[in-house]
């Protein structure tokens, strides 16, 4: 009998008893559990799916609110065009004769002012469609300065052919559809109007042209312009210092604008009721000349830009806060996780799952609320019925009040720290790793007791 009992004493257990042993260890329950936190990314990226759609009808309705408003304005000008008489030769050639022959055609020289002011004053405002908006302004723009007497030598033209009584001033312009009522020019005095000229297919521009001007009184001075132009417009508003001294001025209510361009403005003031900037560049600080014959270059990459922008849109913020799902999962797991090993209590891994598909829910409550509300509200509402929700579930799973009130006030700082980073923006990256390194240690600390190697009853 002895025998036997040290038998018994030392018999190895089987496999089965070894499996459930491993099921029932912390080991095993980590493991399930960040399987789970995996798989709970599939319908996370879903959700993510979504947003990116609604962002995407947003972009459509959006561009069609401004196509109807009004683009983006770009403004190059005003250019005096002078044409004149050139002389060349043209060569006809047959099998047996080669012929050359003068011939006259008409060319023009393309001169840019010598002082130019550019005064704006845009007023800003959304526009609503359905849940979208869409930002549009109008803008009224004074151009004044002068042009200098063309430098005919240095472009080898010979003063008897400059036909001055068929002179004009154009202005390039990518917004015609959106100009409002006349534009008027006064040179020398005199009161023109401006036509649809032409039609620039690679630059999309279009050309506005006056009627012929009789420059020979002029001919020996300067010729002072003004000319005001009204526009209807949306999302930026782009002008090219063409002056050789270009003094430029805007204002606005626009509380968030953004200079962009290849200048940016030499003072600026923005408040929570609009903006007041101004630019002073010269001839110096860009690469083309007053004085251009046939061609003029391509000049949009030299402009000073103002974007009338919303600063972070609603669907940029829902995206934003969506990349947070997985850490929000991944901690929210982890706290119950911790008190699972602490307290001995033994919560399956189906549970786990509700508590993941709750945190999943929180995204699609939170867009679908923002497109008829605001995002603060949209987060607000989402993350009390989330928080709520678990914690009435984890009530009824962990049998003890103090527990579900910890992960209910755990929860309600996770999602105001995120909340608080999606609002920043310069500094939402430090925010969010000095947060996150926090976070760390904590867990750091109150895992550091945990028997690895344990069973949980």
């Amino acid at each position: 009998m002895d025998t036997n009992q040290n038998q018994n004493q030392f018999k190895q257990p089987d496999d089965s008893q070894v499996d459930a042993n491993f099921l029932q260890s912390t080991t095993a329950r980590v493991i399930m559990v960040g399987l789970l936190t995996l798989i709970l990314l599939l319908p996370l990226h879903y959700v993510q799916g979504i947003i990116k759609e609604r962002s995407t009808l947003q972009e459509t309705v959006v561009s069609d609110i401004t196509e109807k408003w009004g683009s983006h304005v770009y403004i190059c000008g005003p250019i005096l065009k002078i044409p004149y008489k050139a002389y060349g030769n043209q060569t006809t050639q047959t099998d047996t004769v080669k012929t050359v022959q003068n011939r006259v055609y008409t060319d023009y020289l393309y001169v840019f002012p010598e002082m130019l002011k550019a005064d704006s004053k845009v007023n800003t405002f959304e526009k609503h469609r359905n849940n979208y908006d869409a930002a549009v302004f109008n803008a009224n723009l004074k151009l004044t300065g002068n042009y200098p007497v063309p430098d005919l030598a240095r472009q080898n033209i010979s003063p008897d052919a400059v036909e001055w009584d068929k002179a004009s001033v154009i202005i390039n312009t990518n917004a015609i559809k959106s100009i409002k009522g006349t534009v008027n020019a006064r040179i020398n005095d005199n009161l023109y109007s401006f036509e649809a000229a032409e039609m620039d297919n690679q630059e999309n521009l279009a050309t506005l042209q006056t009627a012929p001007i009789n420059l020979k009184s002029a001919a020996l001075g300067s010729i002072p312009f003004e000319i005001k132009i009204s526009y209807d417009g949306s999302n930026s508003f782009a002008i090219v210092p063409i002056g050789k001294l270009t003094e430029a001025t805007m204002a606005g209510n626009w509380p968030s604008p953004k200079f962009t361009g290849n200048y940016l403005p030499e003072k600026h003031d923005v408040t929570d009721n609009g903006f007041t900037a101004s630019w002073n560049i010269s001839q110096l600080n860009r690469p083309f000349a007053q004085q251009y014959t046939t061609l003029i270059p391509k000049m949009n990459n030299y402009s000073f830009d103002v974007d009338f922008v919303i600063p972070v849109d609603e669907f940029q913020q829902n995206e934003r806060a969506s990349k947070y799902g997985f850490l929000v999962i991944g901690l929210t797991f982890l706290v119950f996780f911790l008190i699972q090993t602490v307290s001995k209590i033994n919560i399956h891994i189906f549970q786990y799952t509700m508590i993941g598909l709750a945190l999943v829910m929180f995204y699609t409550l939170l867009i679908s609320i923002t497109e008829h509300s605001s995002f603060w509200l949209a987060y607000l509402i989402a993350g009390v019925s989330v928080v709520t929700m678990i914690g009435l579930y984890s009530l009824s799973i962990l049998k003890d009040r103090k527990f579900p009130v910890f992960i209910a006030t755990a929860l309600t700082g996770l999602y105001t720290f995120i909340y608080v980073i999606i609002q920043l923006e310069n500094y939402a990256l430090l925010a969010g790793s000095i947060g996150l390194f926090l976070i760390l240690g904590a867990v750091m600390y109150f895992s550091r007791k945990i028997q690895w190697n344990t069973s949980i009853a």
